[in-house]
């Protein structure tokens, strides 16, 4: 059993990876408009503020900050589940032919890893920083050369509101750093 202990305060964002149970899948771009539908079903249930997101092919960051504190491991359940829900039978079959016998007798569905990471934010420098984070993270995986180029992510919004210009960590040859 884990010593480990969640932190829940009201009023601040927190910071979440949930990951792909086998990473070698792209089941969440393959299937991203049931990942949006899942998010879209979950916001109407629980309320957060979604402040930023990108969706990789495996894993997918995002910064939440629930109206209460205490309800964001259950959107973090929520959406994993309506997500599974949504697969194609024969994908979901295929995905739990491989779970270990631990898994397969605690009734997993083989789609996402049991945990996830959190991190409550503690102040506007540390929520820079994961916004920046996040919306790198296609770039960093090789996803694409530029972030304004991914269109999973929330870097658009951001551009369109004057948090980043479109060329940010744009390193493609021929871009102007001077």
């Amino acid at each position: 059993m884990s010593n480990y202990k969640r932190i829940f305060l009201d009023n601040h964002y927190y910071f979440l990876t949930v990951i792909i149970n086998n990473r070698k899948l792209t089941l969440l771009t393959d299937y991203i408009n049931e990942f949006k539908l899942a998010l879209k079903a979950v916001k109407s249930q629980y309320a957060f503020d979604l402040h930023a997101i990108s969706v990789m092919p495996d894993h997918f960051h995002m910064i939440i900050m629930p109206n209460v504190a205490k309800e964001y491991p259950t959107i973090i359940a929520c959406i994993k589940r309506d997500f599974t829900k949504s697969l194609d039978k024969a994908t979901r079959i295929k995905l739990k032919q491989n779970l270990s016998l631990s898994k397969r007798n605690k009734i997993e569905s083989g789609v996402w890893q049991r945990r996830y990471f959190e991190h409550t934010i503690r102040n506007q420098e540390e929520l820079n920083h994961f916004t920046d984070y996040i919306h790198f993270n296609p770039v960093k995986h090789g996803c694409v050369q530029k972030a304004i180029d991914w269109p999973y992510s929330s870097f658009v919004k951001f551009v369109s509101n004057g948090y980043y210009d479109e060329s940010w960590c744009d390193f493609t040859e021929g871009h102007d750093y001077e």
